[in-house]
């Protein structure tokens, strides 16, 4: 009688620090999300402010040109040339990217990493310039993880840090496997956007052509 009311008491404590255990990692994805979530806010608003300065500098070299001409933009007389990069809190950006359908503005880093992912979106391959423009995302609810929640025809856009607005719109969304890592990076695509799932397995897909 003993041994099963010790076994019992073994189960009953260890039942409770399995629960302990999943409330603890809860509240900690609950507040990397929400601390991401703040990040975000706080680099989008920084990254808006460089593009609208740098627009206002813009107009005015635009307004002292002979004859009012509007010049060309550089990425269009030299599409391969790299996206220009503006340095804030020590990380380079290259722009904002905006989904209305889901009421997201984030900022997008330079370059990819697990550690920026955690910051905000990065470009993972390509430029907005040349049509093969890859972003990836993490799966937190303020970055890309309602991405899936997309729908064919929902608008996208990009800007970049010389205020170059790039209009896209969704055209699939779709599943594809961890591994297809030539599939997401996709010459048929205008612009991709992707996540993990909750997995991690697998990784949701936007594909993107630009209107």
């Amino acid at each position: 009688m003993k041994s099963k009311t010790r076994m019992g008491n073994i189960l009953l404590a260890a039942g409770a620090l399995f629960l302990a255990a999943a409330l603890l990692l809860t509240g900690s994805n609950l507040f990397e999300t929400y601390q991401a979530g703040q990040a975000s806010e706080r680099l989008s608003q920084e990254v808006r402010s460089r593009i609208e300065s740098q627009a206002q500098e813009d107009s005015h070299s635009q307004a002292a040109l002979a004859g009012g001409e509007e010049e060309t933009p550089e990425y269009l007389r030299n599409p391969e040339m790299e996206m220009p990069v503006e340095e804030i809190e020590g990380n380079g950006y290259i722009g904002l990217l905006e989904i209305p359908a889901l009421g997201l503005s984030l900022p997008v880093m330079s370059e990819w990493s697990y550690q920026n992912l955690k910051l905000a979106p990065c470009r993972y391959s390509g430029s907005a310039y040349t049509g093969n423009f890859t972003i990836a995302g993490h799966n937190y609810s303020t970055h890309f993880g309602p991405i899936g929640g997309l729908n064919a025809g929902d608008s996208i856009t990009f800007t970049d840090m010389q205020g170059n607005r790039f209009a896209y719109e969704v055209q699939v969304v779709e599943t594809l496997e961890a591994t297809a890592v030539e599939d997401m990076v996709s010459e048929e695509w205008d612009l991709t956007l992707f996540t993990c799932d909750l997995s991690g397995e697998s990784r949701v897909t936007v594909r993107c052509l630009q209107v």
